[in-house]
C-alpha cells in the first residue's frame, strides 16, 4: 500500500512548483533532473531529505524516452535552474538525473550531457522505476513508470533490481488514439485527454490494456505480490483498475503520480554519491 507520509511528502513537492517558495535547509543540496516526455521537472532536496524547492515546464524535447531537441532540453533545464537558484539564494551544483530502462548506452550519455551542460556537477544516474522505488519506500514488487512515450518496468526483490524493461508506449499512445477516435489534432487531443470535464477513459482503456499485458508478461517467473504505477500518464481514477483486472496483482497509485520519480532521482543522491559512467 501507499502510507499517508509518502502522499504527503509528494503533495509537498507539488506545494513547491505552485508557490515557487523554498523551504529552510541542512548541509549540502542536490537537485534530481527529470527529463520527462511531457514534463521536465528539477526537485531539489537536502541532505537529510527534505524538500526544499521545485520547478516544472512543459517541454517538448524527449520522445520514446530519446532526447531529440538537446538545445531545447538544456535551454528548459537551465531556466528551472536559473529560477530555482533565485528562489533558494544560491547556486545549484550536484545533481542526479535518470534514464528509461533498456535505451540505449548513448540516449543516457545524451541525458548526462544534458545535465552537465546546465553546469552541474552530475554525481549520480539511476533508472527511472528504480528512482521511484526510493520514494515508495518498498522492498519487493513491480514499478511501473507510465511517462508520455514508454512504459518502465522494474522487478524488485529483498531491495534489489532483479529486472528492468522499457516499451514505446505511454500517454503519447493515449493522445492518438483520442485524436483518431474523435478525427482532431494531436493537441487538441492532449486537452481532450487531460481535461476532467471529458471522459477520454473508454477511448485509452485498450492502450491501458496494453501496457497491463505487457507488465504481465514481464513479470512472469517473479514473486511479485504488488505493482505501484507512477508517471503522468497513469492519473486516471481507474488505471489501477485494469491493471489489476490483467495482471490479478494489487496495484497502488500514489496522489501525485507525476512527481514520484523527480523527487525519487534527488533522494537518490543521498544513499551515497557513485562515479556516472565515461562519455
Amino acid at each position: 500500500m501507499i502510507n499517508d507520509s509518502i502522499n504527503q511528502r509528494l503533495m509537498e513537492v507539488r506545494e513547491r512548483i505552485n508557490t515557487k517558495q523554498a523551504m529552510p535547509y541542512t548541509g549540502e543540496l542536490y537537485t534530481g533532473v527529470d527529463l520527462g516526455t511531457a514534463n521536465i521537472v528539477l526537485t531539489v532536496v537536502d541532505e537529510k531529505g527534505n524538500i526544499i524547492a521545485a520547478g516544472s515546464q512543459n517541454a517538448k524535447v524527449v520522445r520514446d524516452g530519446i532526447i531529440y531537441d538537446y538545445i531545447g532540453a538544456v535551454a528548459c533545464v537551465r531556466a528551472l535552474k536559473k529560477e530555482l537558484e533565485s528562489i533558494i539564494g544560491r547556486p545549484l551544483i550536484k545533481a542526479a538525473t535518470a534514464y528509461p530502462p533498456g535505451v540505449a548506452e548513448g540516449a543516457v550519455k545524451t541525458i548526462m550531457n544534458v545535465v552537465e551542460a546546465c553546469d552541474f556537477e552530475l554525481v549520480k544516474i539511476v533508472d527511472e522505476p528504480s528512482a521511484a522505488a526510493i520514494v515508495l519506500e518498498i522492498d519487493s514488487g513491480a514499478v511501473v513508470d507510465v511517462g508520455g512515450g514508454t512504459t518502465g518496468i522494474s522487478i524488485i526483490e529483498k531491495g534489489k533490481v532483479c529486472f528492468t524493461a522499457d516499451e514505446a508506449t505511454g500517454g503519447h499512445h493515449m493522445s492518438l488514439v483520442v485524436a483518431g477516435n474523435l478525427n482532431i489534432s494531436y493537441d487538441e487531443a492532449e486537452q481532450v485527454k487531460m481535461s476532467p470535464e471529458t471522459d477520454a477513459f473508454p477511448m485509452i482503456r485498450p492502450v491501458i490494456e496494453k501496457m497491463g499485458t505487457i507488465v504481465n508478461q514481464s513479470i512472469k517467473g517473479y514473486s511479485v505480490s504488488s505493482i505501484y504505477v507512477v508517471g503522468g500518464a497513469c492519473s486516471f481514477k481507474q488505471f489501477e483498475e485494469v491493471f489489476y483486472k490483467i495482471t490479478g496483482i494489487k496495484t497502488y497509485k500514489t496522489v501525485e503520480p507525476l512527481l514520484v520519480t523527480p523527487l525519487g532521482i534527488a533522494l537518490s543522491c543521498i544513499e551515497g554519491e557513485m562515479p556516472c559512467m565515461k562519455h
